[in-house]
């Protein structure tokens, strides 16, 4: 598992004071490290690993953690490291499929520095933004926004409008993204390569967008989840391959594998309407209804069309979930 020392974000890449209209120092101040350590009988241990390093964001001061939520998905033991080299334990309060938000508490009685939450619709392309990493400015980014724009992950994963940022931060998991007026207008959850010329690529951050926490951080608070009806899950891994979805994997006793998909088919439609995409596709599965829906799929196999119908489920049900208090 890397540790803190083991990176260091490039001096050209570091945000200065002198560029900012607010306490960078304060700002770092709350953020955090973050150390997980996952049970090996955990769903997510061979996709995920069974130890996983990060970041957080202070949120309140009496400790609550805004994380990203892989990094703390079926976590049993949680460390917190602080600003000021403390490390305290943490407990997961819980995380949320849809967003991949993830919130921890610290089980210590602190009195720290927050990060005001912000409005990341008010943030535009262009704009000057710091992914801060636990570890101060050493081991934060001076990025810019390069993108706002919709974003499809393979694991049935969709935002309307993530934001994306460069340069790249090398430890980008739960980092923050602080806005111009000094405030959380983000958390790190990906780093993609990014065409910029015919044989160049840049790698740029994807950042889960604030404004998605609001509607459910009581929910959180509260139940280890969002209270409403779970999407259906299917349990599988696709991607688009020349304007072909392509499924690249299915997920270790889920309702895909049960149903007899399998790496290589080519999806054709669902619920007999053509999909294209990867966010078409999954947003055409969550129309059917709630988690227990069956779903019709069309594939393309062996040069036949094969229907086949998905009885789905409810992706948490798989997971350790956090014990509630």
């Amino acid at each position: 598992m890397p540790s803190l020392s083991d990176w260091k974000v490039p001096t050209a890449a570091q945000p200065k004071p002198e560029d900012y209209g607010y306490d960078l120092e304060q700002a770092f101040n709350a953020v955090v490290g973050l150390r997980a350590i996952i049970p090996p009988d955990a769903y997510t241990a061979e996709t995920l690993g069974t130890e996983r390093a990060g970041n957080g964001v202070f949120i309140r001061g009496n400790g609550l953690v805004l994380t990203i939520g892989y990094l703390i998905t079926e976590a049993e033991t949680i460390w917190l490291n602080l600003a000021d080299g403390r490390s305290v334990p943490g407990h997961v309060l819980g995380y949320d499929q849809e967003t991949g938000f993830g919130l921890v508490q610290a089980l210590a009685k602190l009195d720290m520095p927050a990060l005001e939450i912000g409005r990341s619709a008010a943030a535009s392309i262009g704009e000057r933004v710091v992914v801060a990493g636990a570890g101060g400015r050493q081991r934060s980014v001076a990025a810019r926004i390069v993108a706002k724009q919709e974003f499809a992950g393979y694991w049935e994963y969709v935002l309307d409008e993530a934001i994306f940022t460069a340069p790249s931060h090398p430890n980008w998991g739960g980092t923050a993204l602080i806005g111009p007026a000094g405030d959380l207008i983000g958390i790190g959850s990906l780093q993609l390569q990014h065409a910029v010329g015919k044989d160049q690529a840049q790698n740029i951050n994807m950042i889960v967008p604030i404004d998605l926490l609001n509607p459910i951080l009581d929910d959180l608070m509260k139940f280890g989840r969002r209270n409403a009806p779970p999407r259906p899950w299917l349990g599988l891994y696709a991607t688009e391959v020349e304007n072909r979805l392509v499924v690249v994997g299915l997920a270790d006793r889920g309702p895909a594998k049960r149903a007899d998909l399998r790496t290589g088919d080519i999806v054709l439609s669902v619920a007999g309407k053509e999909v294209r995409d990867l966010a078409g596709f999954f947003r055409r599965v969550w129309a059917q209804g709630q988690a227990g829906v069956e779903v019709p799929i069309s594939v393309y196999r062996d040069g036949e069309t094969i229907d086949l119908r998905v009885k789905s489920s409810e992706r948490n049900r798989f997971l350790k979930g956090p014990s509630l208090h």
